[in-house]
């Protein structure tokens, strides 16, 4: 798990074209999504935080997106219920 604000902006960008980071996720809420949801753009830098793949994700408590991961989302909100 890499924090949006200990990284820089360039080196962001090349680990995301080199697919070391595919998902991005909310620190606070533990969600993660992927680095095109709408959802994710807006949230605050400080709270941001990046992941190579949806198991760390899942390894750090992190739940999937609903807005942008329908599917992954339902299939643990039913496995909740």
């Amino acid at each position: 798990m890499i924090q949006h604000n200990k990284i820089s902006d360039s080196d962001l960008r090349i680990k995301i074209k080199n697919a070391e980071i595919c998902f991005g996720g909310n620190r606070k809420l533990k969600i993660y999504g992927t680095l095109k949801c709408s959802s994710g753009k807006r949230m605050k830098r400080e709270n941001r935080v990046f992941f190579l793949s949806e198991k760390e994700a899942k390894q750090n408590g992190f739940r999937p997106c609903g807005h942008c991961m329908k599917t992954e989302y339902q299939n643990w909100k039913n496995g909740l219920i």
